[in-house]
This record gives structure tokens, C-alpha cells and sequence, in this order.
């Protein structure tokens, strides 16, 4: 996906890209955890993958992360984000997706408490625990991408 900078931005905060992550995505650092780990979502969405390489910490960073054509992200909800401590912070978020491959087809919800460290005046991602849930939306449910319609008439199509 190319991203234009007007656009709405995917973490859901209701700014544009280019207010929100995007400048982050264009070398300007994450200033919480909390905006890091929305930066980070974004980067998902958009396909970012050399921005989530670099934002991740250097003692777990894979060697490279591969493009997941099959995962399309809807939706990112902040469940609760503590404030850093000793400059180690915690952001737990729910982010739903729907899964066109054999192995995840279908509706899902990736449940994560997410570990940030800041060092060389940044904040860094170490790792987190996460937790996958297959959903079994309705037709007549909201849309799980947060439109607020149906999902029958939304991403349900």
C-alpha cells in the first residue's frame, strides 16, 4: 500500500498520517511508548517493514520480516498504556484483522502487552506477550474496522 500523507491515519487516533505516524515513519522519534507502539501498527498496515526493523530493539530484532500479503489489519484499541518507569514502558492494545491464507482465514484479534525501553534518547521495541483469538463476527454486528456500520455492508462485503 502507498500511503499518501492526507490520509486518515490507520492507528486510529482520527488525524492524518502526516500529523500523526507517519512523521514518525519519516525519522522523527516516537516521544511515548504509547505513540511508538501506534507507529509501529501503522508500519503494519502500510507495509513498512524497514521502519518496524528499525524501531525494534537490536538484542531482539529479527534479521528481516517478511511482506504478510495475507493479513489485512482493520482496527488498533488501546487497552491501557503505563507510564514509563527507569525508561521501560508498557502499552497493552487489541489489534483485529482478517486472514485470507489457509491457516488464519477468517476474523481475528491479536491481544498484545507490548515491552518499550528507551536508550540513545529513544524508544526502542523489545517484545511482548500476545495472544491470538479467532472471532466469529455476525453480519449485522458493527464492523470490526471501527466504521460504525454494519459489517455486512463494511469489510464483510
Amino acid at each position: 500500500m502507498t500511503p499518501t500523507m492526507d490520509q486518515r491515519c490507520p492507528c486510529g487516533s482520527q488525524l492524518t498520517l502526516d500529523k500523526c505516524c507517519g512523521r514518525h515513519h519519516h525519522g522523527e522519534p516516537a516521544p511515548t511508548p504509547e505513540a511508538l507502539m501506534r507507529s509501529r501498527y501503522a508500519a503494519f498496515v502500510l507495509g513498512l517493514n524497514d521502519y518496524l526493523l528499525a524501531t525494534w530493539h537490536p538484542t531482539t530484532r529479527p534479521v528481516e520480516l517478511a511482506p504478510d500479503p495475507e493479513t489485512e489489519w482493520k482496527s488498533l484499541s488501546i487497552v491501557g498504556a503505563k507510564p514509563p518507569l527507569d525508561n521501560t514502558g508498557y502499552v497493552h492494545f487489541n489489534a483485529c484483522f482478517y486472514g485470507r491464507g489457509r491457516a488464519q482465514k477468517g476474523w481475528h484479534v491479536l491481544a498484545e502487552v507490548s515491552r518499550f525501553v528507551k536508550e540513545q534518547q529513544r524508544w526502542w521495541y523489545i517484545d511482548g506477550t500476545p495472544t491470538l483469538t479467532r472471532l466469529k463476527p455476525r453480519r449485522n454486528d458493527p464492523c470490526l474496522c471501527g466504521s460504525g456500520r454494519k459489517l455486512k455492508v463494511c469489510c464483510g462485503e
